[in-house]
């Protein structure tokens, strides 16, 4: 049966500086499941992905000086299935199914190329967006991490004891 062994929530104002603090607080977060190095960078990807797309896209259309927020619910289960849920409460999206294909920005000029939401569905093994307009963007990514191999400190005392 799958269950929840740890949870963590996060609300950020939505600049550019706290790209890097989400990527970092999950990573330290998902330590207790320790993935492995390629699983840590794609979730790394994703999630810096969702989060630049609330900072550059979500919020446009706040008055200058007001900047809104970034809400991030993460959720680590004993089937070793994490979940990373990045939110906003900013303009919304139109369309989608339009917004989530390659090329498709918003931005102005050679600004953006439209490839955050690519990048985030091939780096997660589930990507879920949902929109409205006028009250913000919800996405929500899984990631199913390998089980581990032998745990090193297990190879190390073996080998101190001369097992194999």
């Amino acid at each position: 049966m799958k269950n929840i062994i740890n949870e963590m929530k996060l609300r950020l104002p939505a600049i550019s500086v706290n790209e890097s603090v989400c990527r970092s607080a999950i990573s330290a977060f998902l330590a207790e499941l320790d993935p492995t190095v390629e699983e840590l960078g794609d979730i790394r990807l994703a999630v810096s992905e969702a989060v630049t797309n609330c900072i550059v896209h979500a919020y446009r259309d706040m008055p200058r000086g007001e900047v809104g927020n970034i809400y991030i619910s993460v959720r680590l289960y004993n089937t070793r299935e994490v979940s990373i849920e990045i939110s906003d409460n900013g303009c919304g999206i139109e369309n989608v199914e339009e917004a989530m294909r390659p090329m498709f920005t918003t931005g102005e000029g050679n600004e953006r190329c439209g490839m955050g939401f690519l990048v985030m569905e091939n780096f997660t093994d589930t990507l879920s967006v949902k929109s409205k307009v006028g009250r913000g963007t919800t996405v929500l990514m899984r990631k199913f991490l390998k089980q581990p191999e032998e745990n090193v400190s297990d190879l190390i005392s073996s080998s101190v004891k001369g097992e194999k």
